[in-house]
């Protein structure tokens, strides 16, 4: 059982090839990213793996099926890294990772929330330098406080599962609302009004793209904290800074950012001519930019291991599709 196996890093040979080995899986590990120039790579493989800054796109998706490609691993949660459409059409499986670790993401969440809400980065920032003034460092007590969380997979879940403990009161949105959950259901729009606190746990999909727009923003309290550790794109950046400009914001956290597939999971400190709106976002004392660590725990790692190559060895074994993204989607419409 063969995997061309890209964007590879250290800490994926650490997490994959003990497994691999005990899983009679053949591995080779491509450092470049999937896309239109790398896979001619793929031809005699059975399976590839990749992760979110990839680029499965239709011609991709085809280039992999006329290859003898038999399925796609994800390596993560996300799957808008591929053409579904496409991998629907050549009844090619796409197999994920659903929960790999959704406490990581969520306790990350929170770690970016407390650190804009107290302004642990500027006293940080300052403390180095042996200036321990704390004028301007002001924050505010979240109990009593209103936490909208748009998004209630497990990620969002276990996030709203955290933020009752500092006694914050939850609302939610969802397309798919939960409805034997406890968790109470409003309108987009009355969760952009209410909330004191807003953090992002939904698919990147068409319906979520730029969820988060000037028209959006317009609807939030002056002051609000936004969290996004889930995708880039449910975030119109332009607006964003727009917003940060005019002092909309309370504090923003992102793990995450549309401008991240040529930069995140690598050291760019040497380019020159650096990506202007990325620089731009980085600018504002009251955002925190951090590169797509959220999901990055022992336990994740480990999990993410696991469940790709079970996926990929019941599939070949089986024709098992547990975890088979096209009919996730096709259960969550009935």
């Amino acid at each position: 059982m063969k995997i061309a196996f890209f964007s590879t890093k250290p800490y994926d040979r650490e997490a994959f090839e003990p497994l691999a080995e005990e899983m009679k899986c053949d591995i080779d590990y491509f450092e470049e990213k999937l896309d239109s120039k790398t896979v001619s790579l793929v031809k005699g493989y059975d399976a590839t793996c990749s992760f979110v800054n990839d680029d499965l796109n239709s011609d991709v998706v085809q280039a992999l099926r006329d290859s003898g490609v038999k399925t796609i691993l994800l390596r993560c949660a996300g799957f808008d890294s591929v053409d579904l459409e496409k991998a629907r059409e050549l009844n090619m499986p796409v197999l994920r990772v659903p929960a790999y670790s959704p406490e990581a993401v969520a306790e990350f969440a929170v770690t970016l929330l407390l650190a804009v809400n107290r302004k642990v980065h500027l006293g940080y920032n300052r403390t180095k330098e042996f200036n321990f003034d704390i004028d301007g460092l002001r924050g505010n007590v979240l109990k009593g406080r209103t936490a909208g969380v748009i998004g209630t997979g497990r990620i969002g879940k276990a996030t709203i599962d955290i933020l009752r403990g500092f006694g914050m009161d939850i609302i939610a949105y969802d397309v798919y609302p939960d409805m034997k959950s406890d968790i109470k259901y409003v309108s987009l729009d009355e969760l952009l009004s209410q909330s004191d606190v807003i953090t992002l746990h939904t698919p990147l999909t068409p319906e979520t793209k730029h969820i988060i727009n000037s028209d959006s923003i317009s609807k939030m309290k002056d002051g609000v904290i936004l969290i996004n550790t889930a995708r880039g794109g449910l975030i119109k950046t332009e607006d964003l800074i727009k917003a940060l400009e005019e002092d909309k914001f309370g504090g923003v956290g992102l793990d995450v950012c549309e401008q991240e597939s040529d930069y995140f999971f690598e050291d760019k400190s040497h380019v020159i001519n650096k990506d202007r709106t990325l620089q731009r976002l980085l600018s504002f004392d009251k955002l925190i930019l951090t590169g797509h660590q959220a999901f990055f725990t022992e336990e994740a790692m480990n999990a993410i291991a696991m469940i790709t190559l079970t996926n990929f060895k019941k599939f070949i074994e089986d024709g098992d599709l547990t975890n088979e993204v096209n009919l996730f989607l096709e259960s969550l419409q009935e």
